[in-house]
């Protein structure tokens, strides 16, 4: 909150209090439709989709594109997070491997 506003204004705490239990509400209100949506299609979770989907239909629509934006890079970075710890895995192994190569090959 102070990021926007000039270095010298304050924020009380109950204003800060206040802005935290709007939040919550707005995140609760948007989940209990997403939830509402997973329930009538008979799934056990729900994905960013239903967040975006919850969000239009209760009038949040210009935030959508948006969140699928960040959902798409999110993935993105998760996918690439993964195949760098996969890639860093299959190193050691190799190395391993290398190694014991290395071994048997001077025991015999």
């Amino acid at each position: 909150m102070k990021q926007i506003l000039p270095p010298t204004a304050k924020i009380c705490k109950e204003a800060k209090e206040t802005i935290q239990e709007c939040a919550s509400e707005f995140i609760s209100f948007v989940t209990g439709e997403a939830s509402d949506k997973r329930h009538k299609e008979n799934r056990r979770t729900f994905n960013g989709h239903d967040i975006c989907w919850a969000l239009s239909s209760l009038g949040f629509g210009n935030y959508v594109e948006v969140m699928l934006r960040y959902l798409y890079k999110l993935r993105e970075f998760e996918r690439q997070k993964a195949n760098q710890t996969k890639g860093s895995n299959d190193e050691a192994t190799d190395e391993a491997a290398s190694e014991s190569e290395n071994q048997e090959c001077t025991t015999t």
